[in-house]
């Protein structure tokens, strides 16, 4: 557990709250001896009153970094604040935001501004825009300025200090940082004893998630026994990712969602990252990882980046992979995005409806075989060996086309085997596949025929759920893999590179 400190420049900017041994003038936090090696893990709020550069909330944040204390907001975060240049934030419909927040007798009006305290703000129709705005720039107490040319624009981010909040704004205020905090005002839980605490990313709505409740429940359980706190978070979570010394991602990545910001982030702050930044690029868009199997020599299937509005490579496509050929988007994910054309003309519809989603398309050719392999791979180590069989009457392992009642895909059956017993051709090339990526966690899809065998993608979120990837290994496979997170946990402690 992490202890909460408070840090005020006077002791009268915090007049107005409840007394609380967690808070601190800033002299007596910037007095203290720091640890050499500190038996706990503290986290600070700054809400110094400034924190202009080399001033005291500056040295405050600074100093909280140099002892190894989880800070907010950061230096970094600081720095980033003065820099009027960054303040592009991509805030989906902000217009239209904004007119629905803004009364009609102030249609007129062409600035306005509002506070926001830890990601979240008194204005229900400003929640989403607060909250992303906090996620890039951590900050307890930010004001932000808009202003209207043609449309509106958020036109400057400031931090501001918690004296200058009116009687209003201090209950929300307070009401904000015990949200966040969890801990001031509330007694604490009785400490466990942990050497280290992961934060696991779930979706507990996704329809098709890599882990399901048993499995995650399993990674809890193997955690515990290997002296880490495995503590289940969901996408709200953002702004508590510096409590964690580590992330593993179980939720469906993509590079522009939650799921790769999470990553980025959690690498930032020093954490043990599955899945890592780098791997969720390499291995969410086929584009990419097309060329990167390429540039290794890796066998694949004979594959064709297909660009839009090139209606002679369309037609040339039958010439050099054959018909029926595969065309898919560059990410998609359990089987969606994917198209299997018998002749040109299939081919043409196809190509129309998948250029909606990208300008730029994946053609291979068609293999089939009753399954898939797939290789878990831990850190260049095969750690399990399924077959994952094609859905019935179907080319693929999940069909979305004939789902289930309850609107989930119909998918094929399974076999999960020792490594050992997987064909060596293909567990060999697998290594090769997942070392070309990074040392995380993938899943890599092959087929093997009467030829040769073939990487079909690495995913670097594989499914791991209960009875399925674990049916040989069972508890020995969340051990070995919550095993490598304790592993680099303890040379990060070190210092010790890889």
């Amino acid at each position: 557990m992490s202890r909460l400190v408070i840090v005020v420049e006077n002791p009268s900017d915090w007049g107005s709250y409840y007394p609380s041994e967690n808070v601190v003038s800033a002299t007596d936090y910037l007095r203290e001896t720091p640890q050499a090696e500190a038996s706990e893990r503290v986290q600070v709020i700054n809400l110094c009153r400034s924190y202009k550069y080399l001033g005291v909330g500056y040295y405050v944040s600074l100093l909280a970094e140099a002892r190894g204390h989880r800070v907010i907001p950061t230096v970094r975060t600081i720095n980033d604040l003065r820099r009027r240049s960054i303040y592009g934030l991509d805030i989906n419909d902000l217009n239209l935001r904004l007119s629905k927040f803004l009364p009609e007798d102030d249609s007129d009006r062409s600035d306005f501004n509002v506070r926001v305290y830890f990601g979240q703000t008194r204005h229900g129709e400003l929640a989403e825009i607060a909250r992303q705005v906090f996620e890039a720039y951590p900050c307890p107490i930010l004001r932000l300025e808009f202003e209207r040319n043609r449309s509106w624009q958020l036109n400057a981010v400031k931090a501001v200090g918690i004296h200058t909040l009116t009687e209003q704004q201090e209950d929300t205020f307070a009401n904000s940082l015990d949200v966040y905090s969890r801990k001031i005002w509330r007694k604490p839980r009785p400490r466990r004893q942990f050497r280290y605490e992961i934060a696991m990313l779930h979706d507990p709505s996704e329809a098709l998630p890599p882990s399901d409740k048993g499995a995650l429940r399993n990674f809890i359980a193997a955690g515990k026994k290997l002296g880490i706190d495995v503590d289940l978070i969901t996408r709200n979570d953002y702004s508590r990712l510096p409590e964690y010394d580590g992330l593993f991602i179980r939720e469906t990545t993509s590079l522009d969602n939650h799921t790769y910001r999470f990553a980025h982030r959690a690498e930032r702050e020093g954490m043990v990252v599955i899945d890592d930044p780098v791997s969720i690029l390499r291995c969410t868009n086929k584009i990419y990882l097309n060329d990167l199997l390429h540039a290794r020599n890796l066998a694949t299937p004979r594959t064709e980046v297909v660009f839009r509005d090139n209606d002679a490579q369309l037609a040339a496509l039958g010439d050099s992979l054959g018909y029926p050929l595969v065309l898919k988007i560059p990410d998609g994910s359990f089987s969606r995005g994917v198209m299997k054309v018998e002749d040109e003309a299939g081919l043409r519809q196809a190509a129309a409806t998948l250029f909606q989603h990208s300008a730029l398309l994946i053609a291979q050719e068609f293999m089939y075989t009753e399954y898939d392999w797939r290789i878990g791979v831990l850190n260049g180590q095969a750690l399990y060996a399924c077959q994952y069989f094609m859905s019935r009457g179907h080319w693929q392992i999940y069909d979305h086309a004939n789902g289930k009642p309850s609107g989930l895909p119909r998918s094929g059956g399974f076999k999960t085997f020792p490594v050992r017993d997987a064909p060596a051709s293909v567990v060999k090339l697998a290594i090769k596949a997942s070392t070309a990526i990074g040392d995380g966690l993938y899943g890599v899809d092959l087929k093997l025929s009467a030829k040769r065998a073939v990487v079909i993608e690495v995913n670097d979120n594989p499914s791991i759920d209960s009875d399925v990837e674990d049916a040989y290994l069972g508890e020995d496979l969340y051990l070995r893999i919550m095993g490598e997170f304790l592993r680099r946990l303890e040379r990060k402690r070190l210092g010790i590179a890889g």
